[in-house]
């Protein structure tokens, strides 16, 4: 019986340690109109995500605060855990972000990239790059994606 006991025990300790892990929580700034924007938050809850909606006609408010240059941006702008997030990034490219924590200031794909989470169009996908932004500003590749 004892035996059992500690069982029980072990499985409900690793059970509850599992459901108390919060989800990461991402806040979205973006356009009331833009469908594009919507399906990459949708994505993100699909992904795991908790994701926080401001949803603002100033997504350049946004995107001033976060230093994003007009060559990087997108159509909307993220934060999580301190990191800005521009664009059409995805949650693979985020969870590593979170998980090595490079001292930068985020990640983009900048412009509206067919294929890329959220701007999916059937089949079709073209390659494309996740930047890493420093916090100088300057870039470097952080994962390429090949199209088809």
């Amino acid at each position: 019986m004892m035996k059992r006991l500690t069982w029980l025990s072990l499985i409900l300790i690793v059970s509850l340690g599992w459901a108390g892990e919060k989800p990461v929580e991402v806040t979205v700034a973006k356009n009331p109109g833009c469908g594009c924007c919507s399906k990459w938050v949708n994505y993100m809850k699909n992904n795991g995500f908790d994701v926080r909606v401001d949803t603002t006609n100033s997504v350049v408010f946004y995107k001033s605060k976060y230093k994003i240059s007009r060559e990087l941006s997108s159509y909307h702008t993220a934060v999580v855990e301190g990191y800005v997030i521009e664009g059409h990034v995805p949650a693979e490219d985020i969870r590593r972000l979170l998980k090595e924590k490079p001292d930068i200031r985020g990640l983009t794909v900048p412009g509206m990239v067919v294929g890329s989470p959220g701007m999916e169009q059937g089949n079709r996908k073209n390659s494309y790059d996740v930047l890493a932004i420093k916090k100088d500003g300057s870039t470097y590749i952080y994962h390429s994606y090949k199209g088809n």
